[in-house]
């Protein structure tokens, strides 16, 4: 400055255009170093740094430079460099000094937060991540950054010590309390959801309340994101999930089967005796000779041993369709390859009713993809259908408009051939 104020100086300026030009001129000369530290700093030292960070074998430090920490930290030079410059402006100093503390803090708040966002990354690598998601835990501590530098900006634009702003903050509590209340009940309950497992991301959850039916996509400080199987994205508050009942999949998905559990109905007044002939072409289907075989000679040896007349059906023991039906579709599942052979399965009749007897199969697929899950419930019901008929057996149905036109057309065919009689 001196030098600068001596060359002035010489050409017979005045005391007040020299001292003004001086200033101008030093400003200038530090603003050009501050440009070019800037430049160094960034051609340089951060290209020499991505280049051992790109041929390093570790690739934690890869995603620490995607986040552009190392970038973000480059800002703190010219920073340093006008706060080193201050006292060259006496009558400024002051204010340089502050502008330049408050800006490293606003960079160095920018750093941290780059710097959690990398952390979170790095941790999202891991499998433990869909266990124990910390992106609640980032953004509580992005929080607690953004305070602490909220309160040394202003401790340092009015010259304070930050305790004396951290103790006047106790008259606020309540008002924080407020505002915060969301993050506050979502820091809780992340907790909760974490140390209970009781949600995970990859999760597939169905809570009706919040019209919430899909997967678990995100799981941040205040909400779960959940994308629903109609591509549609449902936000539920985190502490939802604890106050209120939830249903998650997951238990399923682990388990590698998929409940079937559907009824056939059949109407009940074609259900009957076998006949002789009715049981000699059963015995012809393969997963019924050897049990139409063994139930027949225990029928026959009870009866014999009661000495029961056989020649009403009523008396002793018979076989019925239904029954016959009802194992055949048990050996059929049984043998079915995409049914999980090591899980519960069962064909069971339920209470008969309006709608005829109800033949329930409660079975597991052993694929719990939801497009094969329906292609093979389906693929069974089919079948059951269209051989339910063999056991001389009809599957229920409430009378259509074509039933009632047939019945119209036969009565009137009835009476134009009584008529021509």
């Amino acid at each position: 400055m001196e030098f600068i104020r001596n060359q002035l100086d010489g050409y017979g300026m005045s005391e007040a255009a020299v001292g003004y030009l001086s200033n101008l001129t030093m400003a200038v000369f530090i603003a050009l170093v501050c440009i070019l530290a800037n430049f160094l700093t960034k051609k340089i030292v951060l290209k020499t740094i991505i280049h051992i960070i790109n041929n390093n074998r570790y690739t934690w430090d890869n995603i620490i430079l995607e986040k552009k920490v190392f970038h973000k930290l480059s800002h703190l030079v010219p920073a340093i460099i006008i706060y080193s410059s201050a006292p060259i402006f006496p009558s400024y100093e002051i204010l340089i000094k502050k502008l330049a503390i408050i800006y490293m803090i606003i960079v160095t708040t920018m750093v941290f937060s780059a710097l959690l966002n990398a952390v979170e990354a790095i941790y999202r690598t891991f499998e433990v991540s869909k266990i124990r998601p910390i992106k609640g835990y980032i953004q509580v501590a992005k929080i607690l950054l953004y305070i602490i530098a909220t309160i040394l900006v202003i401790s340092s634009l009015i010259g304070q010590n930050p305790l004396i702003i951290l103790s006047g903050f106790g008259a606020l509590s309540a008002v924080l309390m407020l505002v915060f209340k969301d993050s506050i009940l979502g820091l809780v309950a992340g907790v909760q959801l974490s140390s209970n497992d009781m949600v995970r991301v990859g999760d597939w959850i169905e809570m009706p309340k919040y019209d919430a039916n899909g997967d678990v996509i995100d799981i941040t400080l205040n909400t779960v994101m959940v994308m629903n199987f109609d591509k549609t994205i449902t936000m539920i508050p985190s502490y939802a999930l604890i106050s209120d009942s939830f249903k998650n999949w997951r238990g399923m998905q682990a388990s590698g089967g998929r409940r079937i559990k559907r009824s056939i109905n059949i109407d009940t007044s074609s259900i009957s005796f076998c006949t002789e002939e009715m049981i000699e072409e059963l015995q012809k289907i393969h997963y019924l000779t050897d049990y139409v075989t063994t139930r027949l000679n225990e029928i026959n040896i009870y009866n014999m041993e009661h000495e029961i007349n056989t020649e009403s059906k009523v008396n002793g023991r018979q076989l019925t369709n239904i029954g016959i039906f009802r194992e055949y579709i048990h050996q059929y599942l049984r043998n079915h390859p995409k049914i999980h052979k090591d899980m519960t399965l069962i064909v069971r009749q339920l209470a008969p009713g309006d709608n005829g007897l109800p033949l329930e199969i409660y079975a597991f697929s052993n694929d719990t993809n939801w497009a094969v899950y329906e292609s093979v419930q389906a693929d069974i019901f089919d079948h059951i259908f269209a051989v339910a008929p063999t056991f001389g057996l009809r599957a229920f149905q409430n009378p259509t408009g074509h039933d009632i036109v047939h019945l119209k057309e036969s009565k009137e065919y009835s009476r134009e051939y009584s008529s021509y009689n």
